[in-house]
């Protein structure tokens, strides 16, 4: 066969192969990222701008992860990236769920600041101090550090019978804190680890009762409202912020709404140990031990989590992939308030993700994170 031939030959063989591997080759070519996502980074922080625009999409991926509402990354201080679903702008408040602990934890430091609560003495609940209780043993460190040994049930089978629900929507929720107080323990005092919504709510009354002058609903509410706008909400910058109270008049840290923004500013807050502008609002001492392992989980401060691996269960942080000095305020469906102070990082994510879904959005947090240089 004649060489020239031969190589027609051979042509019309390989060229429709390399047609198709092209072709495969532009199918398994990532997407661009979305034109929301490019609009929404103002500065890509030191990050790739393209992976970063990939990651902020595959956060507003509802099949994956949910609906996000909002979506908001701060570098140095500044807002880099800002992104919101259909229907929220950047004032409105939004719940955090637990991330609330997070301002209870700032309110409860401004008072032992004050000197008008102590840590290493007994919880000054009324019906906790009858002799013999047992109960009488709980110190406001073990409740900070959510491990009093109470008994609060977060989950059961139905839902209805845990104490988080009876406590929040049946026949606690006109009085939460004698509906958390009264319950016994359930292992001695300091020697379990176990987060509840009912811890926060007895830590809002034990503010009451040292703030207002009477037990009358509407004075705790104004009292203790007062203080944490003056004291934690005002100073950390967290403006369009609405608190929360039962019909005793104690607040209840699980609904807390804030603006994204705010909710950043809180991060900002801790990952300065208190201090804004250079101006030391909260003592050094308390942001730190905020930021100090729980005796009982490595992986919990106070109402603050941390980047360690828990005795039990799924880390809530990325232990062994993100930086030693994370740390998140977390809330039920999916809401994150990571601070890295390596990274000079806050990252604040707020929605509705389902339980199915949460690992992929923790997977995906985690990976938006590791973008950012230390």
């Amino acid at each position: 066969m004649p060489p020239r031939r031969r190589s027609h030959i051979l042509a019309l063989v390989v060229l429709p192969a390399l047609l198709t591997l092209n072709a495969c080759g532009r199918d398994n070519a990532p997407a661009p990222p979305s034109a929301e996502a490019q609009a929404a980074i103002h500065d890509a922080g030191g990050a790739a701008r393209i992976p970063l625009a990939r990651a902020i999409d595959s956060l507003f991926d509802e099949d994956a992860v949910g609906r996000t509402q909002a979506l908001l990354v701060m570098k140095r201080g500044a807002v880099i990236a800002e992104r919101y679903a259909s229907g929220i702008e950047a004032q409105t408040p939004l719940p955090g769920w637990s991330m609330g602990h997070c301002v209870t934890g700032l309110m409860i430091g401004q008072l032992v600041s004050d000197g008008r609560l102590r840590l290493d003495e007994t919880a000054p609940v009324p019906d906790w101090q009858r002799p013999g209780d047992p109960r009488g043993e709980i110190t406001l460190r073990q409740l900070l550090q959510m491990r009093s040994g109470l008994r609060h049930l977060e989950t059961a089978d139905p839902e209805r019978a845990s104490d988080r629900t009876r406590m929040l929507f049946l026949d606690g929720r006109d009085d939460m804190a004698g509906y958390a107080e009264a319950q016994p323990l359930e292992a001695p005092a300091g020697r379990q680890f176990e987060p509840s919504a009912a811890t926060g709510v007895i830590l809002a009354d034990l503010a009451a009762r040292v703030l207002a002058e009477s037990q009358d609903p509407a004075q705790r509410r104004r009292a203790v409202s007062d203080y944490v706008r003056t004291r934690v909400l005002d100073p950390v910058g967290m403006p369009g912020t609405r608190l929360s109270f039962d019909r005793a008049g104690t607040m209840v840290d699980s609904s807390v709404l804030a603006p994204a923004r705010a909710w950043a500013n809180l991060g900002e807050f801790l990952r300065h140990n208190g201090s804004v502008k250079g101006a030391q609002v909260l003592p050094h001492r308390w942001v730190r031990f905020m930021l100090t392992p729980s005796p009982r989980n490595p992986a919990f401060g106070t109402g603050v989590w941390l980047n360690g691996t828990p005795p039990k269960g799924p880390a809530p942080l990325w232990p062994g992939q993100g930086r030693k000095d994370l740390f998140a305020c977390l809330g039920e469906q999916g809401q994150y308030l990571v601070g890295s102070p390596g990274q000079l990082l806050t990252i604040v994510r707020l929605g509705h993700t389902a339980s199915e879904q949460e690992a992929a959005l923790h997977e995906r947090l985690g990976e938006l994170v590791a973008l950012f240089p230390g």
